[in-house]
């Protein structure tokens, strides 16, 4: 058995988690904490607690999973103090191998290790297990990433596509893209304005502005709260589920215009993806939104769209499509990424 420590950082909360590793590769939890991030000066002194309490020997090898971009094995956090150097975690905690990683990397790698109870079918497609896999997740951001076949393992990518250009389809996709211009006073509009948390509220207030449909005066009140605390650091509530859930029960047409939108250019992000990549071996659909808006998912709106390639559509046809319902995903994928240190 090797003992393996893995970890989801971000800026608000740290997941930690106690592995142990078989010969079969076979994981089993021994111990999980959450810690709010904000709590401790660095990462050394949490994981330390968290040993201490776990009462075990020291794991042999580590990896974390960092909310921002990681270079040459160090990360510095966007909203903490933190700054994260695999060398000195070495040292400062007495484990032989340490690795940080992409939070987004941390989902491929996470991927290779979920059950089918973990993810909901949108298309069969014709799998290949040869074939690359690619991911793509809307949260705060837009993550998108790509595993390709070596062997017997797969070797993960992440990727910034979630900063490509949005490229809108429809007349009123274009007014969209017309109004972020105009309203940012920016030279473009990157896909993860429109595709994310931040993408919704910004597809709402499109909508609204425009006159596109009726604002209600309930929902109308959340928002206008949520405009005054844009660039505090304190959120009262969070915009994009105010306006997913008024959508599911359907009790404002302006909250379900905006669902419709959205899942119409997450869908044809996707489907963007999956045209450079040809992932027979699946899209995996993760992110931390999909799930909370699964029935808008489910409906035909979202594989309408992803296959809405021209003549392309037949490729589109045959790639298995995934959602991701297991939300420690990238948790899962530290610890694998662990076992191959």
């Amino acid at each position: 058995m090797t003992l393996l420590l893995a970890g989801d950082i971000g800026g608000t909360k740290t997941i930690l988690r106690l592995v142990e590793a078989s010969q079969k590769a076979s994981l089993h939890t021994i111990c999980e904490e959450r810690y709010p991030s904000g709590d401790f000066p660095d990462l050394v002194p949490m994981v330390q607690k968290f040993l201490l309490k776990a009462n075990t020997q020291t794991p042999e090898k580590a990896c974390f999973a960092i909310a921002g971009p990681v270079v040459q094995n160090t990360a510095k956090l966007t909203n903490l103090v933190w700054f994260l150097d695999s060398e000195r975690l070495q040292q400062e905690l007495g484990i032989s191998h340490v690795s940080l990683i992409n939070d987004f990397a941390a989902v491929g790698y996470g991927v290779l290790g979920l059950d089918n109870q973990d993810l909901l079918t949108l298309q069969a497609g014709k799998p290949n297990p040869e074939a690359p896999i690619a991911i793509i997740g809307a949260g705060t951001g837009l993550g998108q990433g790509f595993l390709i076949k070596q062997g017997q393992n797969y070797q993960v990518f992440a990727s910034e596509g979630g900063h490509v250009d949005f490229a809108p389809r429809t007349e009123l996709e274009f007014q969209l893209l017309k109004y972020l211009l105009s309203k940012h006073d920016i030279q473009r509009v990157s896909v993860e304005r429109v595709v994310s948390g931040m993408g919704i509220l910004a597809i709402y207030q499109f909508l609204r502005d425009r006159k596109i449909a009726t604002e209600s005066p309930e929902i109308a009140q959340i928002i206008r709260k949520c405009e005054q605390e844009v660039g505090g650091q304190e959120k009262s509530v969070d915009p994009g589920a105010v306006i997913g859930n008024a959508a599911l029960e359907k009790s404002d047409r302006l909250c379900e215009q905006t669902m419709q939108l959205f899942v119409e250019a997450y869908a044809a992000e996707a489907g963007n993806i999956a045209l450079k990549l040809l992932p027979y071996g699946g899209l995996y659909v993760a992110g931390g939104i999909a799930p909370k808006i699964l029935p808008l998912i489910q409906q035909d709106r979202f594989i309408r769209n992803f296959t809405q390639k021209g003549r392309m559509r037949p490729l589109l046809e045959d790639i298995p499509v995934y959602v991701v319902l297991n939300q420690q995903v990238g948790l899962i994928g530290a610890a694998i990424c662990a076992t191959r240190l």
